[in-house]
């Protein structure tokens, strides 16, 4: 385990949002990561709004650790943003190094709500 994330060899992970400080915008938010096969993931995640927002938004961020590793470094990471509207999503599929594992944890935002959430550490295989 590394930060309250599992070292899995599972082929998918999803993770869901923490506690919200003010929670009267921001419904739910969750992280998800894919092993699409050696070298390859699909990484992603969603925000929902309890109702229509001015600007919701979501930061997803790859990380990736060795087993033998104490934190996860900073591989990837892109925002998305919308108005007037009550959900965003993005997902990329990526190719990466192999012999990692890999996690996604992602930033979610509605109006003043922010949120996170992050998925396990998924084992990604040498192409």
């Amino acid at each position: 385990m590394i930060d309250g994330s599992q070292l899995t060899k599972d082929a998918e992970s999803i993770g869901y949002n923490q506690k919200v400080a003010r929670g009267e915008d921001l419904l739910t938010g969750y992280s998800k990561i894919v092993r699409m096969g050696p070298g390859q993931i699909y990484a992603g995640g969603t925000t929902i709004a309890s109702h229509e927002v001015a600007r919701i938004g979501i930061g997803v961020m790859i990380e990736r650790a060795k087993e033998e590793d104490t934190e996860w470094s900073l591989y990837d990471a892109w925002n998305k943003f919308l108005e007037n509207t009550d959900r965003v999503s993005s997902k990329e599929y990526m190719d990466v190094e192999g012999d990692y594992y890999y996690r996604v944890r992602c930033v979610h935002s509605a109006n003043d709500d922010v949120s996170s959430s992050f998925t396990d550490g998924v084992y990604i295989e040498e192409p």
